[in-house]
């Protein structure tokens, strides 16, 4: 997955008359050491009569010198470049075990190869000041040791400070020496540079001093390139200059966070800076653009000095000269790419022929619909478990409801967030999270403010008095009594005899139960205390012409929950209510896919709340709890005015066997839902909550009961699945909604930092999986 490039670079000297021109010399051809493959090269020269001569310098570096035998008014050198533009990792290479932290020192025989590299220009006023401020602020206590310049060791002192390759080698254990780590050294000075001196283009012959480059805080790329180099040679390091080519290419994406790049693709003569560490030989730091020189750097000369990397240099008799200089960079070839996977034609191509099949499906009836599967992984933790084998994490859930909620402001802005539960698979302790958002595919409206739908990464400082308030408030919204509210309690008679089973000397608190997910709820429960509410309960059902509520009466004289961790309307111990006949019982019956759906009501126009329901909702919570009647309970035989208790053996029919909870965890007021018969009964639901909480002031989330199959809803979920989040998307009917769809999806998947990129243990890319279906 690489582009090939065609870099064209023009020189034009112009002369008034002509002139005589003495041995050039060229440096215009990637160097040696470069690490971005060239596939081509080529070298234009005017006049055309000259001799050419391929040489390399000491440094290796290839040198073009031509001699031209007449006089001439032009000389004009063209240089064609082919680069395979595939991307490098700068950081792909190892350090010498005794290099690998920094100061180190070079062997006696490597330090007599480098030394024109550690040549040092001598230390002036601000120069000084500048290295003394690196030495103290990126090596501290260690600055000392970068004094003695250069850094020379004998072999056999180098051996035995474990700097030499071999067996006898005995280096310091790397995460007990207090050197800070070479490449991180490296990288903070030259970031330093980048912030420090201020880039400017300066059409000046010559390369400033490192002085007046601090002097004035600015300069070109090749003041700061020999600044660096001049910093690290006063550090002990063997540092060269570099001048090249700089090729910049337009990003498919623009970049999430920082600057994206070229607006253009772009290329020019640029200059940074080369430093040598054993074990990984040359490596590049760009100043400029404080990074580590990458696929883009073409290296043209590698010199110890700046005056010997000039790309021309040369003589010519006395003349007026004008100079001239073009360079282009064109894509000459691409190849498939995550980023962008067609060209323009081919996508227009594409959409071209998903027209067509779409008209044949429609004019020979065929009723088609593609829904999809695509999956995702964070772009910022790859290498995470829950991002390659756990099903959950600690940031997938936050991702699925941000992605969750971009959609529905794409899709569905009136629709309904719903935080449930999905599939449980076996060894899990409980179902996975499934995020929906259910919206009617009329248009209308569910939920009309976002705000009353509580955000999962801001939790607020509730108490279990807000749950009550708000179940208090809700029945008298939907015309029923509160007075079967029932306060939910964690058992205490099953966790007081599990506190018993436990070894005598074990704290309930930090328990050693084999059992990761007993110990944290032991230790959750007995710190919260086993008489603490945990939430609400209130009995609610639909019976056709409006709500009802009633009484529930159970053996113990509290609402115990089953025990668990699942919310407290999975816990309800329905099965301690009252006996009812299998005849009698009122099952909830799914409606007949097949049948004639009537259009959904209109949604009302602006949420309604009576003046009482508001004045009493708003009323401070000492002042209802003394006000409101204590909550109580009736044996079996005894009469109210609002509810009978069934006698032995009598079949209740009469009561309400489904609950609406609500329920304080995590910083948020969950409101779980009961399940209902039909929509609309789930939507006159939603309402009043909705209602409710923006009465309140307290945003919530749905969980529980989803709405009922309905063909008039649409749907999406987001769900988790081991080392992806998986976006179940509403079927497409058409071929240009299935384009929007799927391209706003991906749109919004990338602004959530979430990617289909993976790749094998062995660099191999491959995707995140999933898949489309056809029904």
């Amino acid at each position: 997955m690489s582009i090939h490039v065609a870099l064209r670079h023009r020189t034009t000297y112009r002369y008034d008359r002509p002139v005589h021109l003495g041995p050039q010399v060229i440096r215009l051809k990637p160097a040696p050491h470069c690490r971005t493959r060239i596939l081509t090269h080529s070298l234009r020269v005017t006049p055309r009569t000259h001799f050419l001569n391929w040489q390399q310098d000491p440094q290796s570096n290839y040198l073009a010198r031509l001699v031209f035998p007449e006089p001439t008014r032009e000389f004009r050198v063209d240089v064609e470049v082919i680069a395979e533009m595939a991307v490098l990792n700068p950081f792909d290479f190892f350090l010498e075990p005794g290099a690998e932290h920094f100061p180190f020192r070079y062997p006696a025989v490597l330090t007599h190869e480098l030394e024109p590299f550690h040549r040092r220009l001598p230390v002036t006023h601000l120069f000084g000041e500048y290295l003394r401020g690196i030495r103290h602020d990126l090596l501290g206590r260690h600055a000392h040791l970068t004094h003695a310049t250069p850094l020379v060791q004998t072999e056999t002192a180098a051996a035995a400070d474990g700097f030499l390759p071999g067996p006898e080698a005995a280096a310091v254990e790397p995460d007990t020496d207090p050197r800070p780590r070479t490449i991180d050294f490296l990288v903070a000075i030259n970031q330093q540079l980048q912030q420090d001196i201020d880039y400017r283009i300066r059409m000046e012959p010559g390369v400033q001093t490192p002085e007046e480059t601090l002097e004035s805080g600015s300069g070109s790329c090749r003041d700061s390139a020999w600044l660096l180099v001049q910093l690290l040679r006063h550090l002990g390091l063997a540092a060269r200059f570099v001048s090249g080519y700089l090729i910049q290419l337009k990003p498919d994406l623009k970049s999430l966070d920082g600057p994206s790049g070229a607006e253009e693709d772009f290329v020019d003569l640029h200059a940074w800076c080369e430093v040598y560490l054993p074990g990984a030989g040359w490596i590049g730091l760009d100043p400029t653009s404080g990074l580590l020189a990458g696929e883009g750097h073409i290296p043209l000369a590698a010199t110890p000095d700046p005056s010997n990397a000039a790309p021309i240099s040369g003589a010519h008799s006395k003349a007026e000269v004008r100079f001239e200089h073009h360079m282009t960079v064109e894509r000459i070839h691409e190849t498939p790419r995550v980023t962008k996977p067609y060209s323009a034609e081919q996508w227009e191509s594409i959409l071209r022929l998903g027209d067509a099949i779409d008209a044949r499906l429609r004019q020979q009836d065929a009723r088609l619909t593609m829904g999809g599967e695509p999956t995702f992984v964070s772009i910022d933790d790859p290498d995470g478990d829950e991002w390659n084998t756990a099903a959950q994490g600690p940031t997938k859930r936050r991702l699925s409801d941000q992605l969750l909620r971009r959609l529905k402001a794409r899709f569905a802005p009136g629709g309904l967030l719903f935080h449930g539960q999905g599939k449980w698979y076996p060894g899990e302790p409980l179902p996975r999270y499934a995020f929906a958002c259910y919206w009617r595919k009329d248009g209308g409206t569910i939920w009309r403010d976002e705000q009353w739908c509580a955000p999962l990464d801001s939790p607020r400082d509730l108490t279990e008095h807000d749950a009550r308030r708000f179940a208090e408030t809700l029945a008298t919204r939907l015309g029923v009594t509160s007075r079967h509210l029932q306060p939910g309690y964690e058992d205490a008679f099953y966790y007081l005899w599990k506190e018993r089973t436990l070894p005598v000397n074990v704290d309930p608190f930090e328990s050693q139960l084999s059992d990761a997910d007993e110990r944290a709820r032991l230790a959750r429960i007995f710190s919260r205390g086993l008489d603490a509410v945990i939430g609400y309960a209130l009995p609610l059902k639909h019976n056709g012409s409006g709500w009802e509520s009633g009484p529930w009466f159970l053996r113990s004289e509290r609402l115990y929950l089953i025990p668990g961790d699942s919310p407290m309307g999975y816990r309800l111990p329905l099965d301690s209510l009252p006996w009812v006949l299998e005849r009698d019982f009122p099952w909830l019956h799914s409606a007949d896919p097949l049948q004639q759906w009537p259009p959904l009501a209109a949604a009302p126009e602006t949420l309604t709340s009576t003046d009482a329901t508001r004045t009493e909702a708003l009323r401070p919570v000492s002042q209802e709890a003394e006000s409101t009647p204590a909550i109580t309970h009736q044996s079996p035989g005894e009469t109210s005015a609002f509810a009978t208790a069934p006698s032995l053996g009598e079949s209740a029919s009469w009561i309400t066997r489904t609950a609406l909870c609500t329920e304080i965890r995590d910083g948020c007021l969950h409101v779980f839902l009961p399940p209902l018969r039909d929509t609309e009964t789930f939507l006159e639901l939603a309402a009043a909550i909705e209602d409710t909480a923006a009465t309140l002031d307290l945003p919530v989330l749905l969980e529980g009961s989803p709405p009922p199959f309905d063909p008039r809803l649409d749907v999406i979920k987001v769900t988790p699945d081991p080392g992806v989040i998986e976006v179940n998307m509403h079927p497409a009917h058409r071929w240009r909604d299935l384009v929007h769809q799927t391209t706003t999806l991906y749109q919004e998947a990338r602004l959530t930092r979430l990617g289909t990129e993976k790749f094998l243990l062995d660099g191999r890319h491959s995707g995140t999986g999933g898949g489309n279906h056809i029904v």
